[in-house]
């Protein structure tokens, strides 16, 4: 087994979380702190800043590096954090490590250049020129409904043989594609994306699978649950955590892992608001959901028994439109 693996104890639970704007669409960062808190004390395993979630693609100027230095200073310390740093060159990619590495951060997570649709050749050259630079371990994010490139297991493999790549985040609703990663890649690097299901259930169980890097993290307890309950051998407490989560996948987002009422970030941050979590909203290109299906979304919180506030009361969920 590869030593690369131990280089990070990143496992369990680890959502890609919101990022904060306020009415005005401007970065909310006393908000981003209520946040990270909160998330804390439900027991996450670490988190991720700046990923798809939290709206990389529409930070501006010097925002990315701010939230960084924020989210750093907040948690101080007390959880692994990873930093979003996508971008369409390797040398933005790098800068944006350099700032990360300079908080404190843990690692970083880095998907293919998107629009661009570089093939496999270019790819392990973009990656390789990024690994032979990063100061910080480094997570490969296969998302092919963000990049449309879904990379294959041989260049999988081959990245994974970089020496600053310490994970794979495999995010494919194909069972297969996953666990052709998986089996192929577990015992080099941590591989992100087990399911919180009965095959995640076996997964843990049978062959110490590391977890996921989540969306949001607007369950709390119950998806930290998952992985929590079955380290302790809890098999039924987790088999319930991860139902809930079950529940949250069916009814917001697609088959394909895409929003049903929009973009993923808009529907988590209207759940967040529905719970009187600061959520705030989304910028463009995406737009906040409907007043309609933020009801949708919170009742589908009501029936998971996470919906703590009205929305009428919560601080953060004026209408939006």
């Amino acid at each position: 087994m590869s030593d690369k693996r131990g280089r990070v104890g990143w496992r369990g639970y680890l959502p890609a979380i919101t990022t904060p704007f306020d009415r005005d669409r401007q970065l909310d960062l006393p908000a981003l702190g209520g946040l990270l808190e909160w998330l804390h004390a439900e027991g996450m395993h670490g988190l991720v800043i700046a990923g798809t979630t939290g709206e990389w693609f529409s930070l501006r100027g010097g925002e990315r590096h701010r939230l960084f230095s924020a989210a750093a200073a907040q948690m101080a310390g007390r959880l692994p954090l990873i930093a979003g740093c996508s971008a369409f060159t390797p040398d933005e990619v790098v800068e944006h490590i350099d700032h990360a590495h300079s908080c404190g951060f843990d690692g970083v997570l880095v998907t293919p250049p998107p629009y661009a649709m570089p093939d496999e050749g270019d790819l392990l050259a973009f990656y390789t020129q990024i690994a032979e630079r990063s100061r910080l371990p480094i997570c490969i994010y296969n998302w092919p409904p963000g990049t449309n490139i879904d990379m294959s297991i041989e260049l999988l493999s081959r990245l994974a043989e970089l020496d600053a790549v310490v994970a794979i985040k495999q995010s494919t609703s194909d069972l297969s594609r996953f666990m052709n990663a998986f089996f192929a890649l577990k015992d080099q690097v941590r591989v992100f994306g087990v399911t919180m299901d009965e095959v995640g259930i076996t997964l843990v169980q049978a062959h110490d699978a590391d977890g996921t890097m989540g969306a949001g993290g607007v369950l709390g307890r119950y998806q930290t649950g998952f992985f929590d309950n079955l380290w302790k051998g809890d098999v039924e407490a987790a088999r319930m955590c991860g139902a809930k989560d079950r529940v949250l996948m069916r009814d917001w987002f697609t088959p394909r892992l895409v929003g049903k009422f929009g973009s993923g970030a808009a529907i988590l941050k209207a759940a967040f608001n529905a719970r009187g979590l600061p959520g705030g909203y989304v910028r463009a290109p995406f737009r906040d959901v409907s007043a309609e299906d933020a009801a949708t979304i919170a009742e589908t919180l009501r029936s998971l028994g996470c919906l703590e506030v009205e929305p009428a009361r919560a601080a953060w969920a004026e209408p939006t439109s």
